[in-house]
């Protein structure tokens, strides 16, 4: 049970990140502080921002095998993604996107890699 906590507070964690970076940047995008091309880069990399701090965060509460920890939560996450974007936006699975799924596993599992060892009290 502490586990699946653990994976559902990931989970929101890298929501929340998502959300609130998307918001910082279309404020600055709205004022011209931000061009499309920086836009465009920034919505890949925000995503890989928000994956990594939920692999961290699953890291720190892993006991061991922190990168199995990682690639469990980064399959939860793109189990979401596609989801999404397979029922909200009509997008099927396409190897360019498959490409993006097998990135955002790796990044949560290196996240969780680094989180495990960054744990307090060791």
């Amino acid at each position: 049970m502490e586990r699946l906590k653990n994976y559902g507070f990931s989970l929101l964690l890298e929501i929340g990140f998502l959300l609130g970076l998307c918001l910082l940047m279309s404020i600055l995008y709205y004022f011209n502080l931000l061009s499309t091309n920086v836009v465009n880069y920034l919505k890949i990399f925000i995503v890989l921002i928000a994956t990594f701090i939920g692999g961290i965060y699953l890291g720190k509460k892993a006991k061991q095998k922190g990168y199995l920890e990682g690639i469990i939560g980064g399959t939860i996450w793109v189990f979401f993604l596609f989801l999404f974007s397979y029922l909200a936006l009509r997008e099927g699975l396409k190897l360019r996107m498959l490409l993006y799924y097998i990135i955002l596993i790796t990044t949560s599992m290196l996240g969780s890699m680094i989180g495990i060892n960054h744990k307090k009290g060791d």
